[in-house]
């Protein structure tokens, strides 16, 4: 509270002296906290929604990228609405990709976590599961964060629709599938393990036993996956 006074006092301060410059560096600076605070309220939601009490209890899972013979995994728990998520996704997942899974060190899997904050999160979860029902997850998962502008809105199937089609998903079977629901209670399971782990927020990333919120750049990540394989190659069989 105290800093929040201190920067009003800045952007009075500059706004009275001859120097336009410096008041505009304040309001930047008000404008960068209040839309970090927005952020952070947003990904802290805990509560949920859109569940539904008599769904038949299904195994929980995810969607994997990475060989089955990598020597660790780590755990994504997400929310397609969520801002942190869609710049994770855009700008340090190719990175993770490229560096850390084709390269057979680690896997990686994602995990519906929708939070109830977000209202227009839903569909688009059961979009990328129609979509990975023939085998086009990951180019939904995509193009769903790397769109985030287009589709966050009213009525957001129209959308998510078109960005099925251009990952190449046969309409057909797509509709049918959003139609159904048939995924609402695998995604509700996902969301159901993340409580039992704790999640709250989106992103939360398990390294192991290990839970680290909100990474959003490759350094953090990699510095995490380091000490995680370290881990696993001290717990490895000797070879004799």
């Amino acid at each position: 509270m105290e800093a929040k006074k201190t920067k009003t006092k800045a952007v009075a301060k500059a706004a009275k002296s001859g120097n336009n410059r410096p008041f505009y560096v304040a309001v930047g600076v008000l404008l960068v906290a209040g839309i970090a605070t927005l952020s952070y309220m947003s990904s802290q939601n805990k509560s949920i929604s859109y569940t539904d009490s008599i769904v038949t209890p299904i195994p929980n899972t995810g969607h994997v990228m990475g060989s089955d013979s990598a020597l660790v995994e780590v755990v994504e728990f997400g929310d397609f609405e969520c801002g942190v998520c869609g710049s994770f996704a855009t700008l340090t997942e190719p990175d993770v990709r490229a560096r850390l899974v084709m390269t057979g060190q680690i896997r990686f899997r994602f995990m519906d976590n929708p939070l109830s904050g977000h209202r227009y999160t839903w569909p688009a979860h059961m979009a990328a599961w129609c979509a990975g029902e023939q085998g086009k997850f990951w180019e939904m998962h995509d193009a769903i964060f790397q769109n985030q502008d287009r589709w966050v809105r009213p009525r957001p199937e129209k959308v998510l629709a078109n960005l099925a089609q251009s990952v190449g998903v046969g309409m057909e079977q797509y509709d049918a599938c959003m139609s159904s629901g048939k995924y609402r209670a695998q995604i509700q399971a996902n969301m159901e393990e993340g409580q039992r782990r704790g999640v709250g927020g989106t992103p939360t990333f398990f390294f192991g036993r290990k839970v680290i919120p909100t990474i959003v750049n490759y350094d953090t990540f990699k510095a995490n996956v380091d000490s995680l394989l370290k881990e696993a190659k001290a717990a490895a069989p000797k070879k004799k």
